[in-house]
């Protein structure tokens, strides 16, 4: 009787898996979010945790001391980190704007594709000229 419960639990996990669907593909164009005010206080304390303990390669380690610190700070102390994240979290609602009305609009343009700037475009384009009005 064993054998009948596995086989009806398997049938419902296998029917589990069946539905579950994979993740949708990751637009790679997509503004990315912005760190919350302790991830851009760890940027600075593990600068500071290096500097202080060089031979200490664990990475659990400096998050541990980081969150440690963090709790023991007060919010005056933690306003400049919370400052920079808000400033952050502005910009990237912004380019997220930005980044949705180009996807209503239709998606890509021939500018997106080239990591080069215009100015750096325009540049080559120019010294082109040059060189074929100096044969």
């Amino acid at each position: 009787m064993k054998g009948g419960k596995s086989t009806g639990a398997q049938k419902k996990s296998d029917a589990k898996l069946a539905v579950k669907k994979g993740k949708a593909a990751k637009d790679p164009n997509k503004p990315k979010r912005p760190a919350s005010a302790f991830f851009v206080f760890m940027e600075e304390f593990r600068k500071q945790f290096k500097a202080e303990h060089p031979d200490n390669k664990s990475v659990a380690a400096v998050g541990k001391a980081g969150g440690v610190k963090w709790k023991a700070m007060s919010t005056s102390e933690k306003a400049p980190y919370v400052a920079k994240a808000e400033k952050r979290k502005a910009e990237y609602e912004k380019t997220m704007v930005a980044y949705n009305k180009k996807q209503a609009s239709g998606g890509k343009e021939e500018d997106d594709d080239s990591d080069k700037s215009k100015s750096e475009v325009n540049n080559e384009e120019d010294s082109d000229d040059e060189e074929e009005d100096d044969d």
